[in-house]
């Protein structure tokens, strides 16, 4: 049994923690320190109970809290060599951290195996991860990427629960105050997922056993929460899939209080 918890998702700041009876990992830890600790006790997870950090790339909103955490708590923190690269040119680890590069065979943290793939960002290096847990469940966190590779597609097949990009609808981009350039750099196949092609993606992953979905980070500006579930909804629709029955779908808000999934 895991647990999932989506504590902040979107432009502003990401987060994910999953967990097992052993402690857990988080993915990313794009706010600041003390908000993550909070979040983290809401839910009574004991923030020492972590047992490594997982970071998909080097911008802001997925590292605002890396510096201060480590110099806390001396998490083991894990990126790609590019991300890594990143991390220390950006001054984001303390020297109370343990810093090490994501090896190809995966990193065994809470009695679950974390492995990472390629994903299609305009960054150093940028991943997502896979986490299989001790009982045979299988997780993806799969955001910031401008487009689903065949590898992207090939981790998230026949996976339990995925946490997808769904960050942007197109006429809102286009019609939004952005400047040119910016919604040149988000609607690139190394910018972010729209809210149509994430849906294009889930209704064969739910054929292949997928039965849970998040959407994850959505734009504040070039988005709403109700748009992204009703666009994906509507592909399961129309791919015969009922909601409830077939498939469970679910928005990653900015700022989750409430959500944790039990798998």
């Amino acid at each position: 049994m895991a647990r999932f918890c989506p504590l902040f998702s979107g432009s502003s700041g990401n987060c994910t923690y999953v967990g097992s009876q052993q402690g857990g990992v988080l993915i990313d830890v794009g706010v600041s320190a003390r908000r993550i600790e909070n979040a983290l006790w809401q839910r009574e997870i004991d923030p020492k109970t972590i047992q490594a950090l997982f970071i998909t790339h080097e911008h802001g909103d997925h590292i605002a809290g890396l510096r201060v955490l480590g110099k806390r708590y001396g998490f083991r923190v894990f990126a790609s060599p590019g991300t890594m690269e990143g991390l220390e040119a950006a001054g984001a680890l303390d020297p109370r951290c343990r810093p090490e590069v994501m090896p190809e065979e995966g990193v065994e943290a809470a009695g679950m195996l974390v492995t990472s793939f390629r994903t299609s960002h305009d960054s150093r290096e940028s991943t997502g991860y896979h986490i299989h847990t001790a009982d045979g469940r299988r997780v993806v966190v799969a955001t910031d990427t401008g487009c689903i590779s065949e590898e992207i597609r090939t981790v998230l097949h026949g996976c339990d629960l995925v946490m997808i990009e769904s960050n942007h609808d197109v006429q809102m981009l286009q019609n939004g105050p952005y400047p040119y350039y910016l919604k040149r750099r988000i609607l690139a196949k190394t910018g972010h997922l729209s809210n149509e092609d994430c849906a294009r993606e889930l209704p064969a992953l739910a054929e292949c056993g997928t039965t849970r979905f998040f959407l994850g980070h959505l734009s504040k500006e070039n988005n709403l929460p109700q748009l992204a579930y009703e666009t994906s909804r509507l592909a399961m629709e129309e791919a015969g899939l009922r909601e409830g029955v077939d498939y469970v779908l679910q928005v990653a808000h900015r700022d989750d209080t409430d959500t944790v999934t039990i798998f």
